[in-house]
């Protein structure tokens, strides 16, 4: 029998006194997904310690309401990730807890059609105030009117500009904190979101945004022109997932298929195209990948399409994003003490006004 199957032993957890790292190394060396758990963190860790590396974040769902909105800024201000890609609500939401209004532990066992009568949003097992959400778009409208109409924004450019606003007036939100640490947020589904409401509520008093989309995903790929290589984080999956894998092989289209001076890159022989797979990647989901969806897409098949480095470091964890987040974040705080050099990214914000 092959000694290739017995290179690591299964060792059980002793319960002891211990830290938030200890315990994920500790499951690092079990099985199933508190295996996979343990892994992330060495994995994020590497990414940490790897020069020359930008590493996205991918943010799906409805992660702020369910208070996860902080993790995010530490995360940005450690500068453990350098790019944002979020859905709308997870740049939204937060902004109601950031104004001091905030969200209450509710039960998915209630007569919903009671809250619709009383104002009440209900995010799983969490209630909202309708009122407070209004204030929150009342907020952006308020901003909105600042705005060019004569100026087509991408939405990085537009929550750059956002954040430095609600920067300015304490609601440290993850735009406003994103804007301070130069940090991009691309939202390439912004629309469907109350950005969408608010962009409604502008145009009702004469004053249309624009956004364009096209300038938004020629600045996003930009990136990969600038880095040597890329790390990702996906937390969910959806827009903000398919919109950072296709960095990876976007980045020949928007070059007309001449290699990026500096990065590895390989070339698929029909077409002649480069790709530049992503070395590091880590997928926190929920959904299987059975059903052919992205959101439950593995990073294995991921793989064939040249979106990750098939030599790479990868894991999956099949988790709750509400848990697997806040320990991997803690196990980070504990563990890496390095200063970390992130790359400098403010020539995306240059000409922005």
């Amino acid at each position: 029998m092959s000694s290739s199957y017995f290179e690591r032993k299964v060792e059980p957890i002793e319960v002891r006194e211990k830290s938030i790292s200890e315990l994920l190394e500790e499951m690092s060396r079990t099985a199933y997904q508190g295996r996979k758990l343990g892994e992330a963190v060495e994995v994020w860790e590497a990414m940490l310690k790897e020069k020359d590396l930008t590493i996205i974040m991918g943010l799906a769902g409805s992660m702020s309401t369910a208070g996860q909105w902080k993790i995010v800024n530490w995360l940005i201000e450690k500068r453990f990730i350098d790019v944002l890609v979020s859905t709308g609500a997870n740049v939204s939401e937060d902004i109601v807890d950031a104004m001091g209004l905030g969200y209450w532990q509710g039960t998915p066992y209630v007569n919903d059609a009671a809250l619709v009568k009383a104002d009440i949003n209900r995010y799983y097992d969490v209630y909202g105030k309708e009122s407070d959400y209004r204030q929150m778009e009342e907020l952006m409208t308020e901003f909105m009117l600042t705005l060019k109409t004569d100026f087509a924004y991408s939405s990085m450019e537009l929550l750059y500009l956002f954040g430095k606003w609600l920067s300015e007036k304490g609601i440290r939100s993850i735009a406003a904190v994103a804007a301070e640490n130069n940090v991009p947020i691309f939202c390439p589904a912004i629309s469907d979101s109350s950005y969408g409401e608010a962009f409604l509520m502008v145009k009702n008093r004469g004053h249309t945004i624009m956004l364009d989309q096209v300038k938004e995903f020629d600045q996003f790929v930009g990136i990969g022109e600038k880095t040597k290589d890329i790390g990702v984080i996906y937390i969910g999956g959806g827009v903000p997932k398919d919109f950072t894998q296709l960095i990876a092989i976007s980045v020949s289209t928007k070059t007309m298929d001449r290699g990026v001076p500096g990065r590895e890159g390989f070339m698929r022989k029909s077409v002649k195209e480069y790709y530049y797979p992503h070395k590091y990647a880590i997928q926190i989901t929920t959904d299987s990948p059975q059903w052919g969806g992205l959101s439950g897409c593995t990073l294995e098949e991921a793989i064939s399409w040249g979106k990750i480095h098939s030599q790479g470091k990868r894991v999956t964890v099949y988790c709750d994003a509400t848990i697997a987040l806040p320990l991997i974040t803690h196990a980070l705080n504990e563990r890496v003490k390095i200063k970390r050099k992130a790359p400098d990214l403010t020539w995306l914000f240059k000409n922005i006004s």
